[in-house]
């Protein structure tokens, strides 16, 4: 543990950066976030529509 964070100081130290990708989950975003909720209001109200679909077995 302590060499994997050694070498992660020290990548950062040269290349004066975070040495990865930071990214935020998409389930997260806006446009999702008003769709869901879009959603419970509708199943608060009782217009929530149901589909069936047949489940994916591998």
């Amino acid at each position: 543990m302590s060499a994997a964070f050694t070498i992660f100081a020290k990548k950062m130290g040269r290349e004066k950066r975070i040495p990865f990708e930071v990214s935020i989950d998409p389930f997260y975003s806006d446009s999702n976030m008003c769709y869901l909720e879009q959603k419970m209001a509708g199943y608060k109200e009782g217009k929530l529509e149901f589909a069936e679909h047949e489940l994916i077995e591998e």
